[in-house]
């Protein structure tokens, strides 16, 4: 199965931006992928999440309008672009891979849902994100 590595996570003030990147070892064109968070004690929650085939992403609403995904299918390598960040948001983040149902459509329609984590089963180890105040 494919492999995934992610890096790019650090520390960083609040209202900074950090990218982080999810490198696939194989092709993940036709893969539903998403990026997670889980800080200590707190429940796993989708970000965001991308079906490139269908040209498609969905973001969470805590996230929305200040975290861009985008894939680039030569590199199979999934990013995440995080903007505004806030105290809050401090977490391990995760990149990870679904299987899809069907092979055309939108994320909405092929992907599981980002808001139940536990169908996504290909999970890279995680990179630390840091936002003090």
């Amino acid at each position: 199965q494919v492999q995934l590595v992610e890096s790019g996570g650090g520390s960083v003030q609040a209202g900074g931006s950090l990218r982080l990147s999810c490198a696939a070892s194989g092709y993940i064109y036709y893969s539903c992928m998403g990026w997670f968070r889980q800080a200590p004690g707190k429940e796993r929650e989708g970000i965001a999440g991308i079906y490139s085939a269908g040209g498609s992403t969905y973001y969470a609403d805590s996230v929305k309008g200040r975290f861009t995904l985008s894939q680039d299918n030569v590199k199979n390598t999934l990013y995440l672009q995080m903007n505004s960040l806030k105290p809050e948001e401090t977490a391990m983040y995760y990149c990870a891979k679904a299987g899809r149902r069907g092979s055309r459509g939108a994320f909405c329609d092929i992907c599981p849902p980002i808001e139940v984590w536990d169908r996504y089963s290909n999970w890279g180890q995680g990179t630390q994100v840091t936002v003090s105040s």
